[in-house]
């Protein structure tokens, strides 16, 4: 009997062994493929039941993503000419508001146009970009319109900034932009709006260190 059962086992493990390889031209046989045929359908994967074959379908006629805002001035002079007379920055003039874009302007715009807005940033100190403005620069449209206009189209070599900053973000930015603008004048500095339950959802409930806290920091690394 127990010759019988190790014959038996013998087979089994033999014909599981060799099961997996077909003699035949063509795949081979699979156990429990649901590894390797994923039910559910690839980005690019070509499947009859779509209409063009291709599960990568077009978005909807007249949609847009989730989240999305749409800016209604055109990618042209007169959009740039039309932002620049009539758009206005919807946020209080807070010092939150002013450090969170200064820290932000660290990020995406002193690497050309300087940490005090003069254009030596880095990369004009290393001559990758040369006549960069200074936003102190008497033929340059520093509105406010114009100012966030640039930032979501990009402008001559600059890119455009609308994918890595949200229109919270771009606004803030313009507030501290100007901000450089104003010191390279040598104007006043203009008085910060108090946080006021009005306002406190247009500004940053976070602690933002000011300019010279940020440029500590960067000397001390």
């Amino acid at each position: 009997m127990k010759y019988i059962y190790k014959s038996i086992l013998v087979i089994f493990l033999a014909f599981t062994a060799t099961a997996c390889f077909n003699k035949k031209k063509g795949p081979n046989y699979q156990y429990f493929p649901d590894m390797y045929e994923s039910p559910s359908y690839e980005t690019y994967g070509e499947y009859e039941i779509f209409p063009d074959g291709q599960s990568a379908l077009s978005p909807a006629e007249n949609t847009i993503p989730r989240g999305w805002e749409v800016y209604e001035y055109a990618n042209d002079r007169n959009g740039q000419k039309a932002a620049a007379e009539n758009l206005k920055n919807p946020l209080p003039f807070t010092e939150r508001n002013v450090n969170k874009g200064g820290q932000l302007y660290d990020v995406y715009c002193a690497i050309c146009h300087g940490f005090g807005g003069d254009g030596n940033g880095p990369l004009a100190e290393r001559e990758k970009f040369m006549g960069i403005p200074g936003f102190d620069d008497p033929n340059r449209d520093m509105s406010e319109g114009n100012i966030f206009h640039v930032m979501y189209y990009g402008l001559n070599n600059m890119g455009s900034y609308a994918h890595q900053t949200t229109t919270k973000e771009r606004w803030q930015i313009v507030h501290y932009v100007q901000t450089l603008k104003d010191e390279l004048n040598g104007e006043d500095k203009r008085e910060f709006e108090k946080d006021t339950l009005l306002n406190r959802d247009n500004f940053d409930v976070e602690i933002n260190p000011n300019h010279k806290t940020r440029m500590a920091l960067k000397n001390q690394n």
